[in-house]
């Protein structure tokens, strides 16, 4: 009896045993298997088989893209400012075995690496430079970590600076500049504004102004063509009626001539229409050389003319020619 307890405790044990020595290796994981304290090899997904007692898994190892986010880090800029910087490193294990016995423990390796390098690149920079530079340091700091850490199985994807913090006195420093600068634009826009509307308000009385003059021009011009056209149809008009005055007259000799009428109708009518004129505004009538012989008619004239005529009757002079 106690012969078969015996086999069966041992058949467990081998058992125990045998799954011990069965690995399955999932996606994104590998193993460090040593043999005997070596070093042996590294198994990647899949189910995998070691040899009892003389083979163990030194260690598993995470292959996914890790972050770590490391607190902030005193550095002194080159204008001697104090500042509090902490950093973001994203990181990848590319090799298990140098990850596994490069270095004994690799994120606080990492961490102290980004410490030193960050200060080395802070204190070649001013305040102003290092608050506008971020992506120089990060590209800086990740050239840095990752030619360091090659040793150690390790590329460093990223670096990242999740926060800079100046001491307090800059930091209102800082706020106060930013209040004068926005109160400096404020002004700079409000000068612009007013500026603009100035100008604004000029262009718009000088083209009012313009406007006005070329109506004044143009309503000149129209007045002046309706003068012209009222002074060119009076003329006309003033031509016609001498024109028509001269037609009457030819037409009236004509029919005076046509009734046969002698030389002293003719006459008597040439005397009416030199009465007519001297009606006028004249101040001096020329009489023609064919009806000088006529002065003797000058009492026969008084009938035809009215008493305020007569100073106008004194001043015809015969004429000479």
């Amino acid at each position: 009896m106690s012969f078969l307890v015996f086999i069966v405790i041992v058949g467990i044990i081998a058992l125990l045993v045998a799954a011990s020595c069965i690995k399955i290796v999932p996606q994104a994981y590998a193993i460090v298997l040593e043999r005997l304290g070596a070093y042996k090899t590294t198994w990647n997904t899949g189910i995998h088989f070691k040899m009892p007692f003389i083979e163990r898994v030194a260690r598993k190892v995470n292959l996914k893209e890790q972050v770590v986010d490391f607190p902030p880090q005193p550095v002194i800029t080159k204008d001697n400012v104090t500042m509090q910087i902490d950093t973001v490193v994203f990181f990848q294990i590319t090799d298990p075995k140098l990850f596994a016995y490069g270095v004994e423990n690799p994120i606080m390796a990492i961490e102290n690496l980004s410490a030193t390098t960050l200060r080395n690149i802070i204190g070649d920079m001013e305040l102003d430079e290092t608050l506008t530079s971020r992506e120089v340091i990060n590209t800086r700091m990740r050239a840095s970590l990752d030619v360091a850490t090659d040793p150690w199985g390790i590329k460093v994807n990223r670096v990242e600076l999740k926060n800079i913090i100046p001491p307090a006195a800059i930091q209102d420093a800082m706020e106060k500049q930013m209040k004068a600068e926005r109160e400096r634009r404020e002004a700079i826009l409000i000068a612009e504004g007013e500026k603009r509307s100035t100008i604004l308000v000029a262009e718009g009385k000088k083209q009012s102004a313009i406007l006005d003059a070329e109506a004044e021009k143009q309503a000149a011009i129209l007045r002046a063509e309706a003068q012209k056209e009222r002074m060119i149809r009076e003329a006309e008009g003033q031509a016609e009626a001498v024109l028509k005055v001269q037609n009457a007259n030819a037409e009236g000799i004509r029919m005076i001539r046509e009734a046969g009428a002698d030389q002293a109708v003719l006459t008597l009518k040439s005397l009416e229409a030199f009465t007519k004129a001297a009606d006028g505004r004249a101040t001096k009538i020329i009489i023609p050389s064919e009806i000088q012989g006529l002065a003797g008619l000058a009492t026969s004239l008084k009938e035809f003319v009215t008493d305020d005529k007569k100073e106008l009757l004194e001043k015809i002079v015969p004429d000479q020619e």
